[in-house]
């Protein structure tokens, strides 16, 4: 994921795979809202994504039971 649109569509996509296929998982991590944009080493957002590509690992081993 490069940005915010990109990380949005991503949780649609899945969710709607989970939901389509009767899976559970947790929610996704939430959208940051403290970023202060100044490109930080450490940004909330590089987190954020960091913790969707774990979402999301956990959502493609629920699907491929």
């Amino acid at each position: 994921m490069r940005n915010r649109a990109e990380a949005e569509a991503l949780v649609c996509r899945v969710q709607l795979a989970l939901t389509d296929r009767g899976v559970v998982l947790r929610a996704p991590p939430p959208v940051p809202d403290s970023c202060c944009g100044r490109g930080c080493n450490g940004c909330v957002w590089e987190g954020y994504y960091a913790a969707l590509r774990f979402w999301r690992e956990d959502a493609i081993a629920l699907l491929a039971r």
